[in-house]
């Protein structure tokens, strides 16, 4: 990765988390927390990664990408809405009644939406199903699922993954946000998901640990991940819950909270801080 590619994915991706927070400020609800640790990912997904056309959302031969844990729809949202795919002035809007931003992804009314999620654990299932049917159509596109750490503690998830290894799902890309927080706390005092990697591996995937911070990182593991063939691979991301806003960072409080208006300002005040210092690089 050039400087120059790493300086705009950077830059992207502190918009992407200005985004997060004018949604879930507009709604006065919604789930910042995850959304700020995954957005360098969805930043890196919809802005080099995957093959994807805003003016053509439902292009057959589309990568596709299901937020498995639907409730960081913000961060999907913002990011969405950063690539062309519907106004950024529209974040706000989100979970309001009649808007098209609910606070979960809805295939049917959002531009950019492969599939409809937020019961935790289905997503997944939704990923290999779609990757499955490109290989029996003899498609060359991929498909990439985003879970919580908190979430693989369902057992639809080792499901899916059991099923993914058996087909040989090699167009398969499973990533997992390992913030370390859910909603009643660390994940692992709630239910320890530890070690992730080695299951992933006990299950039948390539399996790579990285920070999930770090493009230079991301980028070495998607190559990494698209050069292996005949077995599904997996991304471990260690991450900072509430990335970008000091005081959400690592707080389990912001898991589902929205910022009242001091908190706004604190939080958009950092942020453009952030990305004036990135642009004046």
């Amino acid at each position: 990765m050039t400087q120059a590619e790493r300086k705009a994915l950077q830059i992207a991706a502190c918009k992407v988390r200005i985004g997060v927070i004018e949604a879930v400020y507009g709604a006065k609800s919604g789930h910042p927390g995850g959304s700020l640790s995954a957005s360098d990912l969805f930043t890196y997904l919809y802005f080099k990664e995957m093959n994807v056309d805003p003016a053509d959302p439902k292009k057959d031969s589309r990568d596709r990408f299901v937020l498995s844990k639907g409730h960081t729809a913000p961060g999907l949202y913002s990011t969405l809405a950063l690539r062309g795919f519907f106004p950024v002035e529209d974040l706000p809007t989100l979970r309001h009644v009649g808007s098209y931003l609910q606070g979960h992804p809805n295939m049917n009314t959002t531009p950019g939406v492969d599939m409809s999620t937020g019961s935790l654990g289905q997503g997944i299932s939704t990923a290999c199903g779609m990757a499955l049917g490109a290989k029996l159509r003899g498609s060359d596109e991929r498909v990439y699922t985003l879970l919580g750490d908190g979430e693989i503690q369902e057992g639809q998830v080792w499901e899916a993954l059991m099923f993914a290894a058996h087909r040989k799902l090699d167009n398969l890309l499973v990533i997992i946000d390992n913030n370390g927080l859910q909603i009643d706390g660390p994940v692992s005092e709630v239910m320890s998901p530890y070690p992730i990697r080695e299951k992933l591996e006990a299950f039948g995937f390539h399996a790579i640990e990285i920070d999930g911070h770090d493009f230079d990182q991301i980028d070495a593991a998607f190559a990494e991940a698209k050069s292996v063939k005949g077995q599904p691979s997996a991304i471990v991301m260690k991450t900072v819950k509430g990335k970008g806003v000091s005081f959400m960072e690592n707080q389990v409080s912001w898991h589902g909270t929205a910022p009242n208006a001091e908190q706004y300002e604190t939080a958009m005040a950092e942020l453009r801080a952030q990305l004036a210092e990135l642009e004046a690089k």
